[in-house]
């Protein structure tokens, strides 16, 4: 493979949250593709998967994991908070490294027309270049772009389309009912001249919780530590805060501890190393491949704190010099440690760097 082959992330959101065996039955579809996470919300009723490889990888990952979704998921028998369309409710696709996002758009173009022509599912586009958003789609101001006009029986529509990065961050409130906290989404979302770069809706969960449910999609705007500062201005009592999927090391609080972007692209790297290595034997390779194994485990599960960070910076790109060394390395695996490491040295901050300065020059020069 070409290291110079465009690097994709995906986050389909899919509609089951409460029954493991599907969850693990559509993960499993996935795997043609890289796996980073599975992150399943019993209220929501819903699942999100993070995957992740170059062009041809993904889009089989993708097909397996949303036409397992189409085979097990009855939306007529569905309930759960969040609005929806399908079963495979909705399928982004996202650059990693030097990708465009109008290669994102061609290739959820392409995966669009198969999930129609194999599964016979309607599929909306939306996002970067398609002039429509979720909310247009969910509202009912939209028609399918490829089948339809009537929508699948079990499996509703999928929606596909590009676009960058987010965080998905919710947040637990207290002293405030669905009435205030639905006040309060619509005061700091984007377009009500609130936070820039924040959607927010509000749920009641069980158990009298109400929850601030919150797309951050320009993380270089904002955050959860500058969602979190501007509750705290409005004196919002908070509780629980959870990151559903992945979010990036720059983006990073206490919440993403465990669930790094970058630790699990590096993570994955190693893995799919030791699997090379146990694969073709002999005493060093073996050794090298449960060390891979080890490192992976733990590179998954990267606080969201500078040290670990910048310390992560430095095991991605490690791991790039240790399977060429073994001749286990390809462009894929490359790629994923590269985007991995420079996203770690992009969430270090002024101040880590003026502690360690020794080392993330060292850092840089390994980066180039």
């Amino acid at each position: 493979m070409s290291a110079h082959e465009d690097l994709f992330e995906s986050v389909p959101n899919f509609s089951e949250g409460r029954r493991r065996e599907v969850i693990e039955a559509i993960a499993s579809g996935a795997s043609p593709a890289f796996v980073l996470d599975a992150d399943a919300d019993p209220d929501h009723h819903r699942a999100v998967l993070s995957v992740a490889g170059f062009r041809s990888r993904l889009v089989e990952g993708l097909m397996g994991a949303i036409g397992d979704a189409v085979e097990r998921i009855d939306l007529r028998e569905h309930s759960g908070v969040h609005p929806r369309v399908g079963a495979a409710d909705v399928v982004p696709i996202i650059p990693l490294g030097d990708t465009a996002l109008e290669a994102c758009r061609g290739l959820a173009r392409d995966l669009g027309e198969r999930v129609w022509s194999e599964l016979k599912v309607p599929v909306y586009f939306y996002g970067h270049g398609e002039g429509k958003t979720l909310a247009d789609i969910r509202a009912g101001r939209a028609k399918p772009d490829v089948g339809g006009p009537d929508v699948h029986p079990t499996a509703g529509a999928v929606c596909v389309g590009a676009r960058r990065t987010l965080v998905a961050f919710n947040v637990i409130l207290y002293g405030l009912d669905l009435i205030a906290a639905r006040a309060l989404a619509r005061a700091i979302r984007e377009s009500a001249d609130g936070l820039r770069g924040v959607q927010a809706l509000a749920f009641e969960l069980p158990g009298d919780r109400v929850q601030l449910s919150m797309n951050l999609f320009r993380v270089d705007e904002a955050t959860p530590s500058d969602v979190i500062a501007e509750l705290e201005r409005r004196g919002v009592a908070m509780g629980a805060q959870q990151v559903v999927g992945l979010c990036p090391a720059a983006a990073a609080n206490p919440a993403a501890d465990g669930r790094l972007l970058e630790g699990r692209l590096a993570s994955v790297a190693a893995s799919a190393g030791a699997t090379l290595a146990a694969e073709r034997g002999g005493e060093e390779l073996m050794a090298l491949a449960a060390r891979l194994r080890r490192e992976a485990e733990q590179l998954a599960l990267l606080a969201a704190d500078q040290d670990a960070i910048l310390a992560g910076a430095e095991r991605a790109a490690a791991l790039v010099r240790v399977l060429r060394a073994a001749n286990l390395a390809d462009g894929e695996l490359e790629a994923m440690l590269g985007v991995a490491a420079r996203g770690f040295r992009r969430g270090l901050t002024p101040a880590t760097e003026s502690i360690y300065r020794a080392r993330i020059d060292a850092l840089d020069a390994r980066l180039g």
